[in-house]
């Protein structure tokens, strides 16, 4: 690692009285593509979700969280770096080839691990990654101890493990080409891990990343048989996207025991999310919410979230408290004792008090979320959102003028207000474009 990176973690290291044998381990889960509506705890009636389900009775469930970003990388990129994800360089999706790649992770950017492992942490990183295939770029360059998993964006077959006919799946910085269904070897590979650090005095952090249920919907039949016995009348492509979920559900399931059997699941703080909204074109449910992934509106952008710490965060307990992934990054810092130094420049603010059951302000004024894409579609240009309140502006297009919606009155976002209140228009377009202009100090490319 770089001198003036470390420098920069290890001014971070203020301890808040918690030794480290007293820190707790810390597991977060992101899924992939996971729509709002698609768990039974988030109203789905034709989907069965017990693990997840449990995990978020067992603590605090968040029904207003927001991912920073419609799709895969940015939102990883902000949950790692603490910051808005254009301010570490990766506005949009990181690809293989060179004319559809749309960020690139900045050198001095420092990441979670990075600072965890500075207080004491060990830290592993299993399933997909998706913040640069080489380095200085993988996830052993950036502050992980332990990496298996995938490089890439999307795998092409959740068998074969390959995107345009290469093999991104690497253990530490070695290709590997396991044999099985994606999601059972990351499933696999972090009970391994929970196992290796079982007799270690250090606290772990791990990072699991599926991809399930990203395109392409391919769960194992079986799954997908049983999806169909049970519901009635259920489509061929809503089942396959049923039983990919409960596949994954059964999965997490399975890492949460292992974490009761080694012993370690009453010291270790759990926080499960998705990357962004589902795919409507797959069949996602995204709840009461309009649109889906890639879209700026609501049903791109909320996202299902929850918080169990056992012996801090009381069971059972939900919360309309309003986050953001990247904060994520502070949340758990908090609960480990850390307070990151001022020069890492976060944007993200600790939600840990909401956690625990105390009062707490509202986490910001202005909300901000963007995304850089190709194709005619995108052209290589931007879509913007901007929230302040109940307000809301937003361009779902780059070739479209911005939309105004007020969330209380229009939860669908059904009612376009920019010619009725110019005044608060004018007021979040400012506030946007200024947020544009600090966005443009970071090279993406």
């Amino acid at each position: 690692m770089k001198p003036f990176l470390l420098s920069l973690i290890l001014t971070s290291m203020i301890s808040q009285g918690v030794q480290a044998a007293e820190r707790p381990n810390i597991l977060v889960i992101i899924v992939d593509d996971l729509g709002y509506g698609d768990l039974s705890a988030y109203g789905a009636t034709d989907l069965k979700s017990p693990h997840v389900d449990k995990l978020l009775s067992q603590g605090m469930q968040f029904n207003e969280f927001y991912a920073n970003c419609p799709v895969c990388s940015p939102t990883r990129a902000a949950l790692l770096s603490g910051r808005y994800q254009d301010m570490v360089g990766v506005p949009g999706v990181i690809r293989t080839h060179a004319d559809n790649n749309w960020g690139n992770l900045i050198d001095d950017a420092v990441l979670l691990p990075a600072v965890l492992k500075e207080a004491g942490y060990h830290t592993g990183c299993v399933g997909k990654w998706h913040l640069g295939l080489e380095a200085p770029d993988r996830p052993t360059d950036r502050g992980f101890d332990f990496f298996k998993g995938y490089l890439g964006d999307m795998m092409d077959d959740y068998y074969t493990h390959r995107r345009h006919d290469i093999n991104y799946m690497r253990w530490g910085t070695e290709t590997v080409d396991p044999a099985g269904h994606a999601t059972d070897l990351f499933t696999e590979w972090s009970c391994e891990y929970l196992k290796s650090q079982k007799d270690r005095e250090q606290p772990f952090f791990l990072y699991l990343a599926y991809n399930a249920p990203h395109t392409p919907i391919q769960p194992p039949e079986e799954w997908v048989q049983k999806v169909k016995d049970r519901e009635a009348g259920i489509s061929d492509r809503r089942a396959k996207l049923v039983a990919l979920i409960e596949h994954m559900d059964d999965g997490i399931g399975k890492v949460l025991k292992c974490l009761d059997e080694t012993g370690q699941a009453e010291n270790t703080i759990v926080v499960f999310t998705s990357d962004n909204g589902g795919q409507v074109s797959v069949g996602a449910n995204n709840g009461p919410l309009r649109d889906g992934k890639q879209s700026m509106y609501e049903g791109g952008l909320k996202i299902p979230c929850g918080v169990r710490w056992p012996g801090k965060i009381k069971p059972g307990a939900h919360s309309t408290f309003r986050g953001l992934t990247m904060d994520i990054f502070p949340t758990v810092c908090e609960a480990a004792g850390i307070t990151p130094s001022k020069k890492l420049h976060l944007d993200s603010k600790s939600f840990l008090p909401t956690c625990l059951g105390e009062e707490q302000p509202e986490l910001r004024e202005y909300w901000f979320f963007r995304r850089r894409e190709g194709g005619n579609r995108y052209a290589g240009k931007t879509i913007e959102a901007v929230r302040r309140g109940d307000w809301k502006l937003l361009q779902n297009s780059p070739f479209e003028p911005l939309e105004l919606y007020n969330l209380k009155t229009d939860p669908l976002e059904e009612n376009d207000l920019s010619k009725k209140a110019p005044r608060i228009f004018n007021e979040l377009s400012a506030a946007l474009r200024k947020e544009v202009q600090r966005y443009g100090t970071v090279p993406w490319q």
